[in-house]
């Protein structure tokens, strides 16, 4: 089975411009835990999760620093410049994420399955071209399995 058969293809996406407060009530009021991020012209940006708001509470590590024979070495530098920048957006493209994998409307729920018990991930954008045509979620899968689709 084809995950084009059960994908959400009513997809709710959002412009990278929108800020985190009206994001955050958008997830509220349609009851979404992720959405697509998109240009002006539809093309597909990245995805934006309730992760991402999640941080805008978190509190920030500082690198570590360590003296070494006079040199400073630091660790989690670059850990910390991501973490900044997420706790201090005010847009979705501060929240963003825009290394994702991505799937086709013909990868096999078999295998979309096993990434996302393997890798925990558990919300993906389908997209053809490079415009979104839906999006797969565990939400989906479970679905599927009551209704007896899988």
């Amino acid at each position: 089975m084809k995950i084009d058969e059960i994908m959400t293809k009513k997809v709710i996406t959002v412009e990278p411009s929108m800020s985190i407060q009206k994001l955050a009530e958008m997830f509220v009021k349609k009851n979404i835990s992720g959405a697509p991020v998109v240009d002006k012209d539809g093309k597909f940006l990245g995805i934006v999760l309730e992760e991402g708001l999640i941080m805008q509470d978190k509190k920030v590590h500082l690198p570590t620093l360590f003296y070494i024979l006079s040199g400073v070495i630091t660790i989690g530098e670059d850990k910390y410049e991501k973490e900044l920048k997420k706790v201090s957006a005010t847009t979705v493209s501060g929240i963003m994420e825009d290394n994702v994998t991505v799937l086709s409307p013909d990868t096999s729920v078999d295998e979309v399955a096993t990434i996302m018990v393997e890798k925990g991930i558990h919300y993906f954008p389908v997209c053809e071209n490079g415009k979104i045509v839906g999006v797969i979620t565990k939400k989906d899968i479970v679905k599927a399995i009551a209704r007896k689709k899988i």
